[in-house]
């Protein structure tokens, strides 16, 4: 094993700061390359992941909005409007993330079941299997369902 790979094991921080600075100086040949990769591949799904929760969230409110009317709540309203602007500052932040947006939209759907019924006390079939809202409709601001 490389210094560098045992220095990444040990202390991830200083192993981050020092292949940075390798990269800063241009000494290519002395970083950890595959680790350093493996990195970045980690923090792609790591932004992934953070688009299918926060999507998951908001259509878990939408769902409870649309499902309990009576409940309905400035709470709720304020996740519904926090987790779109969240969804839009992922986006932004990572554009390449819209690629294949139906199958992450799909998979927070399915987590979006989930949180509602258990948050609501109703059964996951209450629910449609597909997502009844579309996916601009689930970002417009002005979209509440009825």
């Amino acid at each position: 094993m490389s210094e560098l790979a045992i220095e990444y094991e040990k202390d991830f921080y200083g192993w981050l700061l020092h292949n940075a600075k390798l990269i800063r100086d241009g000494r290519f040949s002395e970083i950890d390359a595959q680790n350093v990769a493996e990195e970045l591949e980690g923090m792609g799904r790591g932004e992934k992941r953070e688009l299918v929760s926060r999507l998951a969230v908001l259509l878990a409110h939408l769902l409870k909005w649309a499902y309990q009317p009576q409940k309905r709540s400035k709470s709720w309203k304020y996740t519904i409007t926090e987790q779109r602007q969240q969804v839009f500052d992922v986006l932004d932040d990572s554009p390449s993330l819209t690629y294949d947006l139906d199958e992450k939209f799909a998979r927070a759907y399915k987590r979006a079941i989930l949180m509602a019924a258990k948050e609501t006390k109703l059964r996951e079939r209450t629910f449609p299997a597909n997502c009844p809202f579309s996916k601009e409709q689930t970002l417009d601001e002005n979209f509440y369902p009825q």
